[in-house]
């Protein structure tokens, strides 16, 4: 008994209120789990059309861009100067991706391509290697 009318004395209330309080004021920081994200990489806000064909490669993914900002951009890492080998003339797999990349010319110069077995004609040899095609001839088809 003797302790509770110590505890609603004057000074035990004012240790109480004081004790309240002071547990109000306690401020909490938590930084979640694990380790900060690194912020991420600033990346050029537009790259120039300019022609500096390079070859560049993520994972097993290799492909020819027009230059080495689009190349960046894509998250791509640069092999070497000049178009990926097997993009020529001869069949190959143009390059692979399917993203924009490839700028071709207006020339005309018709030529017939297949893409799994289906037969297409294009304006050039270009253009039809962009659209992944294998020239299988000249002319249209």
């Amino acid at each position: 008994m003797k302790f509770l009318a110590s505890i609603f004395s004057r000074q035990g209330v004012a240790v109480l209120f004081l004790s309240g309080l002071l547990a109000a004021c306690t401020v909490v920081v938590d930084d979640g789990p694990g380790p900060r994200p690194r912020p991420p990489r600033p990346e050029p806000e537009f790259c120039t059309r300019q022609y500096e064909p390079v070859c560049a490669r993520r994972g097993g993914d290799r492909q020819t861009f027009a230059n080495a900002c689009l190349a960046d951009r894509a998250g791509y890492r640069i092999v070497r100067d000049g178009p990926c080998r097997g993009d020529g003339d001869g069949g190959g797999s143009g390059g692979g991706g399917g993203e924009e990349q490839t700028f071709c010319t207006r020339e005309y110069a018709p030529v017939c391509a297949r893409r799994h077995g289906e037969m297409r004609s294009f304006p050039n040899a270009c253009e039809a290697r962009a659209a992944d095609y294998r020239i299988v001839g000249d002319g249209p088809c």
